[in-house]
């Protein structure tokens, strides 16, 4: 009778994950998504204690109450500049949880099988151990560049496809000496072995991948975790873990995929190639060096007043300078001017996909004036102004007008083809993939220096002044 109880929950969990996956699909529906992922994760936990597989009470009541405390803390102290660290480090906790619990499975057997399922089992342990050691090890190497910690910069090693071809190959050979043993000196060898193996190809994977191609990296891993959760949850024969891994392994592939779609890239040529540059000179079509001009408040405001029509792209660099607000608030005061306000959003605008959507949702900017890349790039030739406020890629015309460039080929908002163009930003430094932008040298562009935040306050006290 309870183990049907038991099953039931874990249906209704699944349930609500999948409607918590379907209502973070758009902003609208974004917080009751949230809540239903709330209510399946409540009853999946509830439901696991009840079980009657669970032991030890004691220690799963202080593992509970120090990891509540621990996301308590985090919801409370990260900021959103700070999520993609956040997301890239919540994922190596679901890697080592896989890695941990596969070796405990493997030391401590919960039964001794034999046969085909003795293989099945050990093939269980051996995949759960191999994507959960490449999920830990990477998403830290993810996070440490995302944070600034290790630099943005791929890390191009001599021989280096061959590398991850070999660690494969033996990979795979250590696995077919391992799972048709037992628990043995030599089989311990093998897995050890292959773990090491596995922490190594995961950190070179992700230092390979440069700085641009990051927010795809937060994706893949975003995946690999889903995979090694499904995989654990074949180790300890929970059908919600292995549904629910599947569906996060899933739709993080698909979101992958989507986004190198929208990036102009090979999903391949992300795992395993490198991207990005220090170089931080801009050059003109001529190859020659070209200087920003810099503007004002005053000019700006003037700017402002006169526009008509105005398109604000934000960027990271918003995020940094918690300039959202002061963003809705300049929002708001040229629609009460009767001037048609929009903003174009680059999928991976922040670092990660939706990170400037839910800033600008957070500071009660309108949905029906976010619009998206492919929804805006067109309207940008008649536009009056262009405010690129911490956005660095996202608007580089190197990737539509050059086809050496390194960033060739990736689709970014056209800014440039605007009457007159503004970019609020600190210095002329290069964005994340350390490739240096022409856009501030353009004739039809002008560079406002200093924080975004105090910028947009000064502007919008000049332009009250005005009206």
């Amino acid at each position: 009778m309870m183990n049907g109880v038991i099953s039931m929950a874990y249906l209704l969990a699944a349930i609500f994950f999948i409607l918590s996956l379907s209502g973070l699909s758009s902003h609208e529906t974004a917080r009751r998504g949230n809540a239903y992922g709330i209510t399946g994760m409540a009853i999946a936990i509830v439901a696991t204690i009840l079980s009657v597989k669970a032991e030890a009470y004691g220690l799963i009541a202080i593992a509970m109450g120090v990891g509540a405390a621990i996301g308590f803390v985090f919801a409370k102290r990260v900021e959103m500049t700070a999520m993609p660290q956040l997301v890239a480090l919540l994922h190596s906790f679901v890697g080592l949880a896989a890695v941990l619990i596969g070796w405990g499975g493997y030391l401590s057997p919960a039964e001794q099988l034999e046969g085909a399922a003795h293989t099945i089992h050990n093939t269980e342990i051996y995949l759960g151990i191999f994507i959960g050691a490449i999920t830990l090890t990477g998403s830290l190497v993810a996070f440490g560049k995302l944070q600034g910690s290790i630099s943005g910069r791929p890390l191009m090693l001599p021989f280096r496809h061959g590398l991850n071809l070999i660690a494969i190959l033996l990979t795979i050979f250590l696995g077919v000496l391992f799972v048709p043993g037992d628990i043995s000196a030599s089989s311990t060898f093998y897995l050890l072995i292959m773990t090491g193996i596995a922490l190594l190809v995961g950190i070179h994977l992700v230092a390979a991948i440069g700085g641009a191609d990051m927010p795809v990296v937060v994706s893949m891993l975003n995946s690999y975790s889903g995979w090694a959760a499904a995989a654990t949850g074949f180790m300890l024969s929970n059908d919600l873990l292995i549904v629910t891994g599947a569906l996060v392994g899933s739709s993080g592939a698909i979101l992958s995929y989507i986004m190198c779609k929208g990036m102009n890239r090979s999903f391949i040529s992300v795992i395993l190639g490198g991207f990005g540059t220090d170089s931080g000179a801009v050059a003109d079509d001529d190859g020659e060096g070209g200087e920003a001009v810099a503007t004002s408040f005053e000019e700006l405001a003037d700017d402002l007043d006169m526009a008509k029509n105005i398109i604000i792209v934000p960027g990271f660099g918003m995020a940094v300078a918690h300039a959202q607000q002061a963003v809705s608030e300049l929002t708001e005061t040229l629609r009460k001017q009767g001037k048609t306000v929009r903003f174009g959003i680059h999928p991976v605008a922040g670092r990660l996909p939706g990170h400037m959507n839910v800033l600008l949702a957070e500071a009660d900017v309108p949905y029906d004036i976010v619009m998206e890349m492919d929804e805006i790039n067109d309207d940008f030739p008649e536009t009056d102004l262009v405010l690129v406020i911490g956005a660095n890629d996202t608007v580089n015309p190197d990737a539509v007008e050059k086809p050496n460039s390194p960033i060739a080929g990736m689709p970014v908002l056209e800014v440039w083809r605007a009457k007159k163009v503004v970019v609020l930003k600190r210095s002329m430094a290069s964005g994340y993939a350390g490739v240096a932008n022409p856009l501030f040298i353009k004739e039809n562009a002008r560079m406002l220096f200093g924080d975004a935040k105090d910028s947009l306050q000064h502007v919008i006290g000049k332009l009250l002044q005005l009206a």
